[in-house]
Protein backbone atom coordinates (compact mmCIF):
# COMPACT_ATOMS: atom_id res chain seq x y z
CA UNK A 1 0.00 0.00 0.00
CA UNK A 2 1.37 3.28 -1.11
CA UNK A 3 2.12 5.46 1.41
CA UNK A 4 0.21 8.40 2.46
CA UNK A 5 1.77 12.01 1.37
CA UNK A 6 1.31 14.39 4.32
CA UNK A 7 1.98 17.43 2.57
CA UNK A 8 -1.04 16.59 0.37
CA UNK A 9 -3.23 18.32 3.01
CA UNK A 10 -1.32 21.61 3.18
CA UNK A 11 -3.70 24.00 2.29
CA UNK A 12 -1.16 27.44 2.25
CA UNK A 13 -1.15 28.21 6.09
CA UNK A 14 -2.99 25.61 7.04
CA UNK A 15 -4.24 22.07 7.12
CA UNK A 16 -7.44 20.64 4.87
CA UNK A 17 -8.81 17.23 4.17
CA UNK A 18 -11.65 15.33 4.40
CA UNK A 19 -12.89 14.61 8.11
CA UNK A 20 -15.82 12.50 6.82
CA UNK A 21 -15.17 9.69 4.48
CA UNK A 22 -17.72 9.69 1.53
CA UNK A 23 -18.92 7.62 -1.21
CA UNK A 24 -16.42 9.91 -4.31
CA UNK A 25 -13.97 11.38 -1.09
CA UNK A 26 -11.59 8.71 0.82
CA UNK A 27 -10.81 9.65 4.33
CA UNK A 28 -7.53 11.90 4.98
CA UNK A 29 -7.89 13.40 8.14
CA UNK A 30 -7.20 9.32 9.93
CA UNK A 31 -6.75 9.58 13.35
CA UNK A 32 -3.43 8.21 12.65
CA UNK A 33 -2.61 11.16 10.29
CA UNK A 34 -3.86 13.78 13.00
CA UNK A 35 -1.17 12.28 15.53
CA UNK A 36 1.31 12.98 12.63
CA UNK A 37 0.52 16.06 12.56
CA UNK A 38 0.03 16.70 16.46
CA UNK A 39 3.82 15.14 16.81
CA UNK A 40 5.04 18.24 13.75
CA UNK A 41 3.12 20.67 16.09
CA UNK A 42 4.70 19.51 18.81
CA UNK A 43 8.18 19.44 16.92
CA UNK A 44 7.88 22.87 15.59
CA UNK A 45 6.34 24.54 18.95
CA UNK A 46 10.34 23.55 20.19
CA UNK A 47 12.55 23.44 17.11
CA UNK A 48 11.03 26.54 15.66
CA UNK A 49 9.49 28.66 18.62
CA UNK A 50 11.92 27.66 21.40
CA UNK A 51 9.14 26.59 23.74
CA UNK A 52 10.21 23.67 26.24
CA UNK A 53 9.47 22.64 29.81
CA UNK A 54 5.79 23.41 30.91
CA UNK A 55 3.72 24.41 27.61
CA UNK A 56 -0.06 24.94 27.32
CA UNK A 57 -2.06 24.41 24.37
CA UNK A 58 -5.87 25.33 23.69
CA UNK A 59 -7.87 23.41 21.26
CA UNK A 60 -11.32 24.45 20.06
CA UNK A 61 -13.66 23.70 16.81
CA UNK A 62 -16.19 25.29 14.73
CA UNK A 63 -19.77 22.72 14.35
CA UNK A 64 -18.30 20.32 12.24
CA UNK A 65 -19.28 16.47 12.58
CA UNK A 66 -15.70 15.07 12.64
CA UNK A 67 -14.44 18.08 15.12
CA UNK A 68 -14.89 16.11 17.97
CA UNK A 69 -12.53 12.48 16.68
CA UNK A 70 -10.41 15.08 15.58
CA UNK A 71 -10.04 16.79 18.73
CA UNK A 72 -9.30 13.75 20.67
CA UNK A 73 -6.83 12.48 18.56
CA UNK A 74 -4.66 15.95 19.00
CA UNK A 75 -5.78 15.77 22.67
CA UNK A 76 -4.23 12.23 23.21
CA UNK A 77 -1.52 12.77 20.53
CA UNK A 78 -0.29 15.83 22.48
CA UNK A 79 -0.44 14.66 25.92
CA UNK A 80 1.20 11.75 25.48
CA UNK A 81 4.67 14.43 24.14
CA UNK A 82 4.16 16.24 27.19
CA UNK A 83 1.62 19.05 26.43
CA UNK A 84 -0.95 20.46 28.61
CA UNK A 85 -3.99 20.91 26.64
CA UNK A 86 -6.78 23.43 27.55
CA UNK A 87 -10.54 22.10 25.84
CA UNK A 88 -11.84 25.11 24.79
CA UNK A 89 -14.79 22.92 22.81
CA UNK A 90 -17.17 25.26 20.41
CA UNK A 91 -14.94 28.49 19.35
CA UNK A 92 -14.22 30.19 16.75
CA UNK A 93 -11.08 30.80 14.75
CA UNK A 94 -10.04 34.40 16.45
CA UNK A 95 -10.78 33.45 19.55
CA UNK A 96 -9.11 30.52 19.77
CA UNK A 97 -6.11 33.37 18.81
CA UNK A 98 -7.10 35.18 21.56
CA UNK A 99 -6.50 32.58 24.33
CA UNK A 100 -3.22 32.88 23.59
CA UNK A 101 -3.19 36.73 24.75
CA UNK A 102 -6.21 36.37 27.52
CA UNK A 103 -4.79 36.40 31.05
CA UNK A 104 -7.09 33.67 31.84
CA UNK A 105 -5.68 31.13 29.83
CA UNK A 106 -2.35 32.07 28.69
CA UNK A 107 -1.88 29.64 26.43
CA UNK A 108 1.26 29.27 24.33
CA UNK A 109 -0.33 27.83 21.34
CA UNK A 110 -3.59 27.27 20.25
CA UNK A 111 -4.94 24.58 17.45
CA UNK A 112 -8.38 25.12 15.54
CA UNK A 113 -10.01 22.73 14.29
CA UNK A 114 -12.07 24.07 10.88
CA UNK A 115 -12.55 24.08 7.05
CA UNK A 116 -14.53 27.28 7.05
CA UNK A 117 -17.33 27.50 4.38
CA UNK A 118 -16.17 23.67 3.08
CA UNK A 119 -18.61 21.04 2.45
CA UNK A 120 -19.80 19.00 5.74
CA UNK A 121 -17.19 16.02 4.77
CA UNK A 122 -14.11 18.29 5.23
CA UNK A 123 -11.99 19.22 8.02
CA UNK A 124 -8.72 21.07 8.83
CA UNK A 125 -6.34 22.97 11.70
CA UNK A 126 -5.08 26.09 11.98
CA UNK A 127 -2.66 27.40 13.93
CA UNK A 128 -1.33 29.83 16.44
CA UNK A 129 1.62 30.98 18.65
CA UNK A 130 1.29 34.13 21.08
CA UNK A 131 2.77 36.10 17.74
CA UNK A 132 -0.08 35.30 14.81
CA UNK A 133 -0.75 32.78 12.92
CA UNK A 134 1.47 30.20 11.00
CA UNK A 135 2.91 30.55 7.93
CA UNK A 136 3.17 28.31 4.72
CA UNK A 137 6.74 27.18 5.33
CA UNK A 138 5.54 26.54 9.02
CA UNK A 139 3.08 24.07 8.02
CA UNK A 140 5.35 22.49 5.41
CA UNK A 141 8.02 21.85 8.18
CA UNK A 142 5.32 20.64 10.59
CA UNK A 143 3.97 17.59 7.67
CA UNK A 144 7.63 16.78 6.74
CA UNK A 145 8.50 16.17 10.57
CA UNK A 146 5.73 13.89 11.44
CA UNK A 147 7.70 11.96 13.93
CA UNK A 148 9.02 12.94 17.73
CA UNK A 149 12.57 12.15 18.44
CA UNK A 150 13.03 13.36 22.07
CA UNK A 151 10.54 14.54 24.73
CA UNK A 152 10.64 18.48 24.88
CA UNK A 153 7.72 19.23 27.33
CA UNK A 154 7.26 17.75 31.06
CA UNK A 155 3.16 18.13 30.96
CA UNK A 156 0.74 16.23 29.83
CA UNK A 157 -2.74 17.78 32.03
CA UNK A 158 -6.29 18.51 30.13
CA UNK A 159 -8.38 21.24 31.25
CA UNK A 160 -11.08 22.56 29.75
CA UNK A 161 -12.09 26.13 29.07
CA UNK A 162 -14.89 28.65 28.26
CA UNK A 163 -13.52 30.51 25.74
CA UNK A 164 -16.17 31.89 23.60
CA UNK A 165 -18.34 33.04 27.07
CA UNK A 166 -15.03 35.06 27.51
CA UNK A 167 -14.36 36.61 23.97
CA UNK A 168 -18.03 37.50 24.20
CA UNK A 169 -17.65 39.60 27.27
CA UNK A 170 -14.64 41.31 25.41
CA UNK A 171 -16.42 41.73 22.48
CA UNK A 172 -18.93 43.69 24.70
CA UNK A 173 -16.71 45.72 26.49
CA UNK A 174 -14.73 46.83 23.32
CA UNK A 175 -17.98 48.13 21.58
CA UNK A 176 -19.67 49.64 25.27
CA UNK A 177 -16.15 51.41 24.77
CA UNK A 178 -16.23 52.49 21.52
CA UNK A 179 -19.46 54.00 21.33
CA UNK A 180 -20.01 57.25 22.49
CA UNK A 181 -22.69 59.22 23.30
CA UNK A 182 -25.22 56.34 24.23
CA UNK A 183 -28.31 57.37 26.21
CA UNK A 184 -27.57 54.00 28.05
CA UNK A 185 -24.09 53.46 27.79
CA UNK A 186 -24.23 49.65 28.79
CA UNK A 187 -27.02 49.34 26.53
CA UNK A 188 -26.34 51.61 23.76
CA UNK A 189 -27.80 49.30 20.90
CA UNK A 190 -31.15 49.70 22.63
CA UNK A 191 -33.86 50.27 19.81
CA UNK A 192 -32.06 48.46 16.86
CA UNK A 193 -33.46 45.39 15.83
CA UNK A 194 -30.11 43.38 14.45
CA UNK A 195 -30.58 40.00 12.94
CA UNK A 196 -27.62 37.05 12.81
CA UNK A 197 -27.27 34.71 10.29
CA UNK A 198 -24.98 32.16 11.97
CA UNK A 199 -25.29 29.14 8.86
CA UNK A 200 -25.16 27.14 12.00
CA UNK A 201 -21.56 27.71 12.41
CA UNK A 202 -19.87 28.95 15.21
CA UNK A 203 -21.15 32.24 15.25
CA UNK A 204 -24.63 31.92 16.83
CA UNK A 205 -22.78 33.69 19.95
CA UNK A 206 -22.96 36.83 18.63
CA UNK A 207 -26.19 37.41 18.80
CA UNK A 208 -27.03 35.94 22.43
CA UNK A 209 -23.76 36.59 24.01
CA UNK A 210 -22.92 40.37 22.00
CA UNK A 211 -25.79 42.15 20.39
CA UNK A 212 -28.07 40.80 22.94
CA UNK A 213 -26.06 42.24 26.02
CA UNK A 214 -26.08 45.54 24.08
CA UNK A 215 -29.31 45.32 24.47
CA UNK A 216 -29.93 45.61 20.57
CA UNK A 217 -33.11 43.00 19.74
CA UNK A 218 -32.48 39.97 17.76
CA UNK A 219 -36.01 38.25 16.80
CA UNK A 220 -35.81 36.85 13.75
CA UNK A 221 -31.80 35.67 13.83
CA UNK A 222 -31.21 32.46 12.13
CA UNK A 223 -29.66 29.46 12.30
CA UNK A 224 -27.46 30.10 15.51
CA UNK A 225 -27.48 26.41 16.86
CA UNK A 226 -24.40 24.65 16.09
CA UNK A 227 -25.43 21.86 13.87
CA UNK A 228 -22.15 20.35 11.53
CA UNK A 229 -24.77 19.31 8.10
CA UNK A 230 -24.96 22.76 7.44
CA UNK A 231 -28.85 22.09 7.12
CA UNK A 232 -30.07 25.67 5.31
CA UNK A 233 -27.10 27.20 3.49
CA UNK A 234 -23.23 27.24 2.82
CA UNK A 235 -22.12 29.42 5.82
CA UNK A 236 -20.28 31.72 3.61
CA UNK A 237 -20.59 35.66 3.91
CA UNK A 238 -19.65 35.50 -0.51
CA UNK A 239 -22.32 32.99 -1.21
CA UNK A 240 -25.64 34.32 -3.02
CA UNK A 241 -27.39 32.22 -1.45
CA UNK A 242 -26.39 32.70 2.06
CA UNK A 243 -27.20 36.22 1.80
CA UNK A 244 -30.19 35.88 -0.09
CA UNK A 245 -31.36 33.54 2.88
CA UNK A 246 -30.05 36.27 5.48
CA UNK A 247 -31.95 39.38 2.95
CA UNK A 248 -35.15 37.38 3.10
CA UNK A 249 -34.77 37.38 7.43
CA UNK A 250 -33.84 40.85 7.38
CA UNK A 251 -36.92 41.96 5.13
CA UNK A 252 -39.29 39.58 7.28
CA UNK A 253 -38.60 40.98 10.53
CA UNK A 254 -38.13 44.25 9.64
CA UNK A 255 -34.38 44.31 10.89
CA UNK A 256 -32.29 47.66 10.55
CA UNK A 257 -29.31 45.58 9.70
CA UNK A 258 -28.35 42.09 9.04
CA UNK A 259 -25.01 40.25 10.49
CA UNK A 260 -23.75 36.85 8.50
CA UNK A 261 -20.73 34.88 8.83
CA UNK A 262 -18.46 32.06 8.04
CA UNK A 263 -18.30 28.71 9.81
CA UNK A 264 -15.55 30.05 12.05
CA UNK A 265 -16.42 33.61 11.97
CA UNK A 266 -13.04 34.75 10.33
CA UNK A 267 -15.24 36.38 8.15
CA UNK A 268 -18.35 38.45 7.85
CA UNK A 269 -20.36 40.81 6.03
CA UNK A 270 -23.59 43.42 7.01
CA UNK A 271 -27.13 44.10 5.09
CA UNK A 272 -29.37 47.02 5.70
CA UNK A 273 -32.63 47.53 6.26
CA UNK A 274 -33.43 47.79 2.41
CA UNK A 275 -31.55 44.01 1.90
CA UNK A 276 -28.61 46.44 0.10
CA UNK A 277 -25.88 43.69 0.73
CA UNK A 278 -22.44 45.02 2.48
CA UNK A 279 -19.49 42.60 1.04
CA UNK A 280 -17.10 42.56 -1.19
CA UNK A 281 -16.20 45.81 -2.73
CA UNK A 282 -18.71 47.98 -0.45
CA UNK A 283 -17.61 46.17 2.60
CA UNK A 284 -14.21 47.32 1.94
CA UNK A 285 -15.34 51.06 1.38
CA UNK A 286 -17.22 50.93 4.87
CA UNK A 287 -14.71 49.73 6.88
CA UNK A 288 -12.44 51.78 4.96
CA UNK A 289 -14.26 54.91 5.69
CA UNK A 290 -14.60 54.56 9.14
CA UNK A 291 -10.55 53.61 9.32
CA UNK A 292 -10.15 56.69 7.05
CA UNK A 293 -11.56 59.23 9.70
CA UNK A 294 -9.95 57.47 12.63
CA UNK A 295 -6.45 57.70 10.38
CA UNK A 296 -6.31 59.93 7.81
CA UNK A 297 -3.76 59.33 4.97
CA UNK A 298 -3.72 55.02 6.00
CA UNK A 299 -3.00 52.71 3.24
CA UNK A 300 -6.10 49.65 2.64
CA UNK A 301 -4.12 46.69 2.01
CA UNK A 302 -6.64 44.59 -0.27
CA UNK A 303 -6.08 41.41 -2.48
CA UNK A 304 -5.71 41.71 -6.43
CA UNK A 305 -9.62 41.58 -7.38
CA UNK A 306 -10.84 44.61 -5.50
CA UNK A 307 -12.86 46.92 -8.34
CA UNK A 308 -10.76 50.42 -9.98
CA UNK A 309 -13.56 52.13 -8.24
CA UNK A 310 -12.80 51.22 -4.81
CA UNK A 311 -9.07 52.92 -5.55
CA UNK A 312 -11.23 56.06 -6.24
CA UNK A 313 -13.32 55.52 -3.56
CA UNK A 314 -10.30 55.39 -1.39
CA UNK A 315 -8.59 58.10 -2.33
CA UNK A 316 -11.28 59.95 -2.65
CA UNK A 317 -11.22 59.93 1.30
CA UNK A 318 -7.41 60.73 1.51
CA UNK A 319 -6.30 57.46 1.82
CA UNK A 320 -4.13 54.63 -0.02
CA UNK A 321 -4.77 51.43 -1.58
CA UNK A 322 -2.18 48.86 -2.12
CA UNK A 323 -3.54 45.58 -4.22
CA UNK A 324 -1.43 42.43 -3.09
CA UNK A 325 -1.61 38.57 -3.66
CA UNK A 326 -4.91 36.91 -2.68
CA UNK A 327 -4.42 35.04 0.33
CA UNK A 328 -5.65 35.69 3.59
CA UNK A 329 -1.86 35.63 5.37
CA UNK A 330 -0.23 37.34 2.02
CA UNK A 331 -2.72 40.76 2.74
CA UNK A 332 -2.24 40.45 6.13
CA UNK A 333 1.71 39.87 5.75
CA UNK A 334 2.04 42.65 3.52
CA UNK A 335 0.46 45.10 5.53
CA UNK A 336 2.77 43.72 8.44
CA UNK A 337 5.36 44.67 6.14
CA UNK A 338 4.09 48.28 5.00
CA UNK A 339 3.71 49.37 8.69
CA UNK A 340 7.87 48.11 9.70
CA UNK A 341 8.70 50.14 6.24
CA UNK A 342 7.23 53.38 7.64
CA UNK A 343 4.00 53.02 5.62
CA UNK A 344 0.91 53.52 8.40
CA UNK A 345 -1.76 50.68 7.24
CA UNK A 346 -4.56 49.99 9.48
CA UNK A 347 -6.27 46.98 7.81
CA UNK A 348 -5.21 44.08 5.53
CA UNK A 349 -8.63 42.79 4.25
CA UNK A 350 -9.98 40.45 1.21
CA UNK A 351 -12.51 40.67 -0.90
CA UNK A 352 -13.63 36.95 0.49
CA UNK A 353 -14.53 39.55 3.80
CA UNK A 354 -11.17 38.16 5.81
CA UNK A 355 -10.17 41.28 7.41
CA UNK A 356 -7.42 41.93 9.79
CA UNK A 357 -7.11 45.05 11.92
CA UNK A 358 -4.07 46.71 13.22
CA UNK A 359 -6.23 47.63 16.77
CA UNK A 360 -6.92 43.76 16.73
CA UNK A 361 -3.19 41.84 16.87
CA UNK A 362 -3.63 42.08 12.71
CA UNK A 363 -6.11 39.44 13.21
CA UNK A 364 -9.00 38.57 10.32
CA UNK A 365 -11.86 38.42 12.67
CA UNK A 366 -15.28 38.58 11.16
CA UNK A 367 -16.75 39.34 14.74
CA UNK A 368 -14.23 42.04 15.48
CA UNK A 369 -15.23 43.50 12.06
CA UNK A 370 -18.89 43.80 12.59
CA UNK A 371 -17.88 45.51 15.95
CA UNK A 372 -16.11 48.06 14.61
CA UNK A 373 -18.57 49.05 12.01
CA UNK A 374 -21.37 48.79 14.82
CA UNK A 375 -19.50 51.40 16.94
CA UNK A 376 -19.89 53.77 13.95
CA UNK A 377 -23.44 52.61 13.27
CA UNK A 378 -24.73 53.38 16.79
CA UNK A 379 -23.26 56.78 16.75
CA UNK A 380 -24.41 56.96 12.88
CA UNK A 381 -27.95 56.49 14.02
CA UNK A 382 -28.08 58.92 16.95
CA UNK A 383 -27.51 61.44 14.37
CA UNK A 384 -30.13 60.34 11.83
CA UNK A 385 -27.90 58.59 9.92
CA UNK A 386 -27.13 55.43 8.62
CA UNK A 387 -24.06 52.97 7.58
CA UNK A 388 -25.02 53.60 4.22
CA UNK A 389 -24.39 56.94 4.23
CA UNK A 390 -20.53 56.14 4.85
CA UNK A 391 -20.43 54.60 0.86
CA UNK A 392 -22.74 56.72 -0.99
CA UNK A 393 -20.51 58.00 -3.24
CA UNK A 394 -19.11 53.98 -4.08
CA UNK A 395 -19.37 53.72 -7.26
CA UNK A 396 -20.59 50.08 -8.97
CA UNK A 397 -19.56 48.58 -12.40
CA UNK A 398 -22.51 47.90 -14.75
CA UNK A 399 -21.49 44.34 -15.05
CA UNK A 400 -18.85 41.78 -13.45
CA UNK A 401 -18.54 38.44 -13.61
CA UNK A 402 -15.81 35.60 -12.29
CA UNK A 403 -14.92 32.46 -14.54
CA UNK A 404 -13.14 29.64 -13.61
CA UNK A 405 -10.43 28.26 -16.35
CA UNK A 406 -9.46 24.83 -15.31
CA UNK A 407 -6.07 23.76 -16.08
CA UNK A 408 -5.80 19.83 -17.51
CA UNK A 409 -2.16 20.23 -18.30
CA UNK A 410 0.05 17.35 -16.42
CA UNK A 411 1.94 20.29 -14.70
CA UNK A 412 -0.59 22.86 -14.29
CA UNK A 413 1.81 25.32 -12.11
CA UNK A 414 4.11 25.70 -15.25
CA UNK A 415 1.35 25.86 -17.69
CA UNK A 416 -0.61 28.46 -16.07
CA UNK A 417 2.99 30.74 -15.92
CA UNK A 418 3.07 30.41 -19.49
CA UNK A 419 0.17 31.78 -20.38
CA UNK A 420 0.59 34.52 -17.71
CA UNK A 421 4.10 35.17 -19.39
CA UNK A 422 2.01 35.59 -22.73
CA UNK A 423 -0.87 37.54 -22.10
CA UNK A 424 1.14 40.94 -21.75
CA UNK A 425 2.38 40.52 -25.36
CA UNK A 426 -1.36 39.73 -26.78
CA UNK A 427 -2.57 42.83 -24.36
CA UNK A 428 -0.24 45.12 -25.94
CA UNK A 429 -2.13 44.83 -29.77
CA UNK A 430 -5.63 45.09 -28.74
CA UNK A 431 -6.80 49.03 -29.04
CA UNK A 432 -8.25 49.30 -25.42
CA UNK A 433 -6.66 47.04 -23.69
CA UNK A 434 -3.77 48.78 -20.99
CA UNK A 435 -1.86 46.98 -19.01
CA UNK A 436 -1.75 48.15 -15.33
CA UNK A 437 1.98 48.98 -13.62
CA UNK A 438 1.15 48.66 -9.97
CA UNK A 439 0.36 44.90 -10.05
CA UNK A 440 1.41 42.23 -7.45
CA UNK A 441 -0.29 38.99 -9.20
CA UNK A 442 -0.90 37.58 -12.24
CA UNK A 443 -1.90 40.11 -15.28
CA UNK A 444 -4.25 43.02 -14.72
CA UNK A 445 -5.33 45.44 -17.30
CA UNK A 446 -7.57 48.25 -17.57
CA UNK A 447 -9.86 48.50 -20.50
CA UNK A 448 -11.34 51.70 -22.61
CA UNK A 449 -12.91 52.89 -25.30
CA UNK A 450 -15.18 49.84 -26.70
CA UNK A 451 -15.11 48.17 -23.84
CA UNK A 452 -16.19 50.89 -21.40
CA UNK A 453 -14.33 51.59 -18.52
CA UNK A 454 -13.49 48.68 -16.74
CA UNK A 455 -10.52 46.16 -16.05
CA UNK A 456 -9.47 42.30 -16.21
CA UNK A 457 -7.87 39.96 -14.11
CA UNK A 458 -5.96 36.69 -14.97
CA UNK A 459 -4.26 34.60 -12.31
CA UNK A 460 -3.20 31.55 -10.76
CA UNK A 461 -5.19 29.76 -7.92
CA UNK A 462 -3.60 29.44 -5.11
CA UNK A 463 -4.06 26.10 -4.36
CA UNK A 464 -5.96 24.47 -7.59
CA UNK A 465 -5.01 24.20 -11.17
CA UNK A 466 -7.49 26.93 -11.76
CA UNK A 467 -6.93 30.32 -13.35
CA UNK A 468 -9.12 33.06 -12.10
CA UNK A 469 -10.18 35.55 -14.47
CA UNK A 470 -12.32 38.64 -13.26
CA UNK A 471 -13.94 41.50 -15.41
CA UNK A 472 -15.80 44.41 -14.86
CA UNK A 473 -16.60 47.45 -17.20
CA UNK A 474 -18.63 50.05 -16.51
CA UNK A 475 -20.62 49.95 -19.72
CA UNK A 476 -23.49 47.69 -20.53
CA UNK A 477 -22.34 45.00 -22.98
CA UNK A 478 -18.52 45.47 -21.52
CA UNK A 479 -17.77 42.28 -20.55
CA UNK A 480 -18.82 40.28 -23.50
CA UNK A 481 -16.79 42.60 -25.78
CA UNK A 482 -14.01 42.09 -23.24
CA UNK A 483 -14.29 38.55 -23.44
CA UNK A 484 -14.59 38.34 -27.42
CA UNK A 485 -11.86 40.33 -27.93
CA UNK A 486 -9.74 37.71 -25.58
CA UNK A 487 -10.52 34.40 -27.81
CA UNK A 488 -7.51 34.63 -29.91
CA UNK A 489 -5.37 34.45 -27.37
CA UNK A 490 -7.61 32.08 -24.87
CA UNK A 491 -8.14 29.91 -28.32
CA UNK A 492 -4.25 28.71 -28.46
CA UNK A 493 -4.17 27.47 -24.65
CA UNK A 494 -6.90 24.21 -25.41
CA UNK A 495 -5.20 22.68 -21.78
CA UNK A 496 -6.24 25.55 -20.43
CA UNK A 497 -9.84 26.17 -21.60
CA UNK A 498 -11.31 22.62 -22.87
CA UNK A 499 -13.81 22.46 -20.01
CA UNK A 500 -14.51 25.32 -18.34
CA UNK A 501 -17.44 28.17 -18.88
CA UNK A 502 -15.55 30.84 -20.36
CA UNK A 503 -14.40 28.10 -23.09
CA UNK A 504 -17.91 27.76 -23.99
CA UNK A 505 -18.78 31.15 -24.14
CA UNK A 506 -15.55 32.04 -25.81
CA UNK A 507 -16.21 29.36 -28.57
CA UNK A 508 -19.74 30.58 -28.95
CA UNK A 509 -18.64 34.11 -29.75
CA UNK A 510 -15.76 32.88 -32.30
CA UNK A 511 -18.34 30.52 -33.97
CA UNK A 512 -20.58 33.74 -34.57
CA UNK A 513 -18.25 35.75 -35.80
CA UNK A 514 -17.15 33.35 -38.27
CA UNK A 515 -20.72 32.59 -39.31
CA UNK A 516 -20.78 36.68 -39.71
Amino acid sequence: MEQFDLRTLQNGSDIRGIGIETDKHALTLTNGHIQQIANGFVNWLAQKKGLSGQVKVAVGHDSRLSAERIKTALIDQLTSRGVDVLDMGLATTPAMFMATQYKEYQADAALMITASHLPYFYNGIKFFTKSGGAEHADITFMLENPEVQQEYFSGGAVETGELLATYARDLVTKIRAGIHGAADPLQPLAGSKIIVDAGNGAGGFFATEVLAELGADITGSQFLEPDGHFPHHIPNPDNNEAMASLKKAVLANGADLGVIFDTDVDRSALMDARGESYNRNPLIAMISSILLREYPGTTIVTDSTTSNHLQDFIESRGGKQHRFKRGYRNVINEAIRLNEAGTPSEIAIEISGHAALKENYFLDDGAYLVAKILMTYAELRTEGGSLQDLITDLVEPAESTEARLHIEAPDFKIYGQTVLRNLPAYVRTVPGFTLEPLNHEGVRVNTSGEFGQGWFLLRMSLHEPVMPMSIESDEPGGVRKIKQALQPFFAQYEELIQRSSIYKFLRSCYLKNKRS
